[in-house]
């Protein structure tokens, strides 16, 4: 093998069970023996600020193209081993997903729509020509996951158990070609709020010189290299004391697509609300945080429109008082309002550069479904019982 896991300590071995199958995979168990105390657990949890405080078990499936997936494990978190001429780092043949799990008042455990992104997962391997791992064995390896570090899942308000699952190229071969080794892997770490300042306004300024994706490319995709891609556009970004940085398309250099990290919807008010998002062209990132705010907006009764959006029209329209707020959402921010918009000298403030009320009712009512204060009339919410629920 090309890639090593971490071996399990002690009697863990001994340990170890089989569980039955997720999504039709036998996995072996490998609990962690001396889990930490609930004590040194609250304390790292305390201040997790965001993809720093994991869990304590991990999940790997190696898949070949010989054999398919198999050798699923649920074992100690910890390092995986590379070989240097581990193709992922060379050519960036990886993909991952990102979504939380929640607990409720009543101290119940549900993922957030683990279907939807078990889906656009396999869409993002097709594109990175990775295998496609099936939805089933992806959604009952996050059940195995959190029910076994089921008290990872914090209480405290704004925190969450996030997600994280990755598949990469795994094998030690540095030919351009579809590997034909590779690693799925699952890890979860405890997330505070993503922007600290919870519902303050975000600034964002428009890249005139980058450009996240073509037509053709990876931009629906969610892989690493896009990513990195986008990471010169935020330092301008922040050089021109903006928080975020809006990308336009790679044609005509005109027409709003994207945040680096979150898709942007705008709220045109009036008697009843419009809500307006840029449309899936292959190019963004079809957001589920942004499906489920449509959705929801739907419910309120606003008017929804995907639609191509120029970045002038975005000025001209602020500016005469038509549009009245505007929004970015994603998974780890759930939802942010924009306050301010820079475009080389050019500057706009969307309505009082506050939060509107719009923004504030989409949030609150999303947050409610994610947290079973509110009920859940489209089956989002997926319940996961502690380990012991899942063992025969």
């Amino acid at each position: 093998m090309s890639v090593t896991t971490p071996a399990p300590h002690g009697s863990e071995r001994e340990a170890s069970t089989r569980h039955p199958m997720v999504g039709g995979l036998p996995i072996t168990i490998e609990p962690v023996s001396e889990p930490l105390s609930d004590a040194v657990r609250r304390e790292r949890m305390r201040e997790p600020g965001f993809g720093r405080v994991f869990s304590e078990h991990m999940l790997t499936i190696r898949w070949t193209r010989d054999g398919g997936w198999q050798d699923a494990s649920l074992h100690r978190y910890g390092p995986l081993v590379l070989d240097p001429a581990t193709s992922a780092l060379h050519y960036g043949q990886s993909v991952f997903e990102g979504f939380k799990v929640y607990r409720g008042a009543d101290g119940s455990v549900a993922a957030f729509r683990p279907e939807a992104n078990a889906e656009r997962f396999r869409a993002s391997s097709r594109r990175l020509c990775l295998p496609e791992l099936p939805v089933d064995v992806f959604v009952d390896a996050v059940d195995l996951l959190v029910a076994h570090d089921h008290e990872w899942v914090p209480t405290a308000p704004g925190h969450t158990l996030y997600i994280r699952p990755l598949l990469f190229a795994s094998e030690p071969e540095l030919v351009v070609r579809p590997s034909e080794e590779c690693l799925f892997v699952l890890t979860a770490f405890v997330a505070a709020d993503y922007f600290p300042r919870g519902l303050t306004p975000v600034s964002v300024w428009v890249a005139d010189h980058f450009v996240r994706a073509a037509p053709g490319g990876t931009g629906a995709a969610k892989c690493a290299a896009n990513y990195a891609a986008g990471l010169a556009a935020q330092a301008e970004a922040a050089e021109h004391g903006c928080d975020q940085v809006v990308f336009l398309d790679a044609v005509e250099r005109r027409w709003i697509e994207e945040l680096g990290g979150m898709n942007l919807l705008f709220v045109y008010g009036g008697d009843v609300p419009r809500i307006v998002t840029p449309e899936l062209t292959g190019t963004l990132l079809p957001g589920i945080t942004r499906d489920s705010l449509l959705t929801i907006a739907r419910d309120l009764g606003y008017a929804v429109e995907e639609r191509r959006i120029s970045v002038d029209e975005w000025e001209a329209d602020v500016r005469s008082g038509a549009m009245t707020e505007a929004f970015a959402c994603g998974t780890a921010a759930v939802l942010t309002p924009v306050g301010r918009v820079r475009r080389g000298d050019a500057q706009w403030t969307i309505g009082d550069g506050g939060t509107g009320p719009v923004t504030a009712s989409l949030r609150e009512r999303l947050l409610a479904v994610q947290t079973g204060a509110a009920p859940d009339p489209h089956g989002w919410l997926r319940r996961i019982e502690p380990s012991e629920a899942l063992r025969p």
